[in-house]
């Protein structure tokens, strides 16, 4: 197996591992963990942001040259993001049934696996590509993930 597989590997367990962080928000309560939340999803969507605009973009530009394409996909992936956000809202509702609760639950478990899949391709590609690039994707995606499961169990 190659280097660069064993790296991803390692990388996706570690991920994985940190997805307990969520069980740090049953210790705080109220306020705080709004607060908390907050500024995690924040600094969760920032770094996902940087590496993809400082670190993925440059490398595919620098190794394929700039191309409509490249541009192109950056923004149908922009433009695909806000479509789905909206759908999502535009469903949104308040309702405590067992039914909703139990919908939701189901909804949250699929879209979390596939969040982690992807993931887990994303860090595979990135390595791939470079084991720096690899490193700071797997970094960028560790800290995504702490906030987007602290949002799981809170």
């Amino acid at each position: 197996m190659s280097q660069a597989v064993l790296y991803a590997l390692g990388s996706v367990v570690l991920v994985s591992l940190f997805s307990l962080a969520g069980l740090v928000l049953f210790r705080l309560h109220g306020l705080t963990a709004r607060y908390v939340i907050v500024a995690l999803v924040s600094f969760s969507s920032g770094t996902l942001f940087g590496d993809a605009f400082i670190h993925l973009l440059p490398e595919s530009v620098e190794k394929h040259g700039f191309s409509v394409s490249i541009s192109l996909f950056v923004l149908a992936g922009i433009a695909a993001s806000f479509v789905v956000e909206k759908f999502i809202h535009w469903r949104h509702e308040h309702s405590s049934s067992p039914d909703r609760i139990e919908a939701f639950a189901y909804m949250n478990l699929l879209g979390d696996a596939v969040h982690n899949f992807i993931d887990g391709i994303v860090i595979t590609a990135a390595y791939l590509l470079d084991i720096r690039v690899g490193v700071a994707t797997t970094i960028a995606v560790l800290l995504h993930e702490i906030p987007q499961e602290m949002s799981d169990f809170g």
